[in-house]
């Protein structure tokens, strides 16, 4: 049992977090709100699927998270040929010893990078299932609980699906956010070629926090208040994906969790000890969309799940009367909107 001293404080969550942030900024240039989203998963107990076109900077942004953490860290090269025992590990016979003895595959870290994910076979990726859910492997009727922290960031290319196959829904929920990271700015991309130009930035970069640093910033944010009206709110936001005309298959009730675990991390990160409304309506595109499959016409009219997303939250009735406790009064849609703001927008 964890106890209060045991857990950091939202001082200590900050500070260690901002260390990690800075060092996983000095390789990925001009891109904050990508690896502050990669911070909360990790703190929210997550897995990240970062999904974009080649090269702007995919699998540099899993290694530099890994690397700014004092963890073990395994890469998988997902290709058509890995086989499910690569990842979860095998079975051998030890002849010495008469006795099976059991061999961990590259699942058996703490921080597993999963490059193009998308490149193996159906079977292979269904291997990551039970890792990522359960956070456990069973092998041969014996199961091997993983280590913690514990966290899968996986890649994948969407544009080139040749050799390709698609993540099936039930992996894709098992990814508490999705990110594309994007092209930079010019003068993000200047920068990266006087930093970038001679040598990896990844070679000099050094653990800013431990592992076991993260388990108690872990357990301050399940410690984060959600008031009764915010809860209510995820749960709005999540079932409206469910009876959404342009939506064939709404969100989980898997996704809510994920919803309010991402926006207790979020507060944490900010440094608050109660989750806001707003931290939900940051979060919803990249928690919801990637779990979502559009109907046929809105695919015709161009309708992307993000769209969708953003309409909801745009219609969904946000709390509005707030306490210094963090808790809320939930509010109709004749009630001004929190902070002064339209209903669902979005507070950068």
């Amino acid at each position: 049992m964890t106890t209060y001293d045991d857990r950091a404080s939202l001082t200590d969550l900050t500070t260690t977090a901002d260390r990690v942030r800075r060092s996983v900024e000095s390789v990925i240039e001009g891109k904050p709100e990508v690896v502050r989203l990669s911070l909360t998963v990790l703190l929210a107990e997550g897995h990240l699927l970062i999904e974009d076109v080649p090269g702007v900077g995919k699998t540099m942004l899993a290694k530099a998270l890994a690397r700014s953490i004092d963890c073990s860290v395994r890469r998988i090269q997902f290709t058509p040929d890995l086989l499910p025992s690569d990842v979860t590990g095998v079975s051998i016979f030890d002849q010495q010893q008469r006795e099976f003895e059991f061999k961990p595959g590259a699942i058996f870290a703490q921080i597993v990078i999963g490059d193009e994910i998308n490149r193996a076979s159906p079977k292979t990726q269904s291997a990551l299932l039970e890792s990522m859910e359960e956070r456990q492997v069973t092998i041969d009727g014996h199961s091997y609980e993983l280590p913690n922290p514990f966290m899968v960031v996986a890649t994948q290319n969407p544009v080139e699906m040749e050799g390709t196959y698609p993540l099936p829904e039930a992996q894709r929920d098992r990814f508490m956010a999705r990110v594309s990271i994007g092209y930079p700015s010019a003068a993000a991309e200047l920068q990266m070629l006087d930093v970038h130009g001679g040598v990896s930035p990844l070679d000099d970069l050094q653990p800013v926090a431990h592992a076991h640093d993260i388990v108690k910033l872990i357990e301050a944010v399940r410690a984060v208040h959600v008031a009764e009206s915010v809860r209510r709110y995820a749960v709005d936001l999540v079932s409206a994906t469910r009876s959404h005309p342009d939506l064939r298959l709404g969100a989980s009730p898997r996704a809510t969790l994920h919803l309010l675990r991402a926006a207790k991390a979020s507060a944490a990160l900010s440094g608050r000890d109660y989750a806001l409304p707003d931290d939900l309506q940051a979060l919803a595109v990249q928690v919801l969309a990637h779990r979502l499959l559009p109907t046929a016409q809105a695919q015709l009219n161009r309708r992307t799940a993000e769209q969708v997303v953003l309409d909801i939250v745009q219609r969904t009735a946000v709390p509005t009367t707030g306490t210094a406790d963090g808790s809320y009064v939930g509010g109709g849609q004749d009630r001004p909107p929190l902070y002064g703001q339209q209903p669902g927008v979005r507070r950068l």
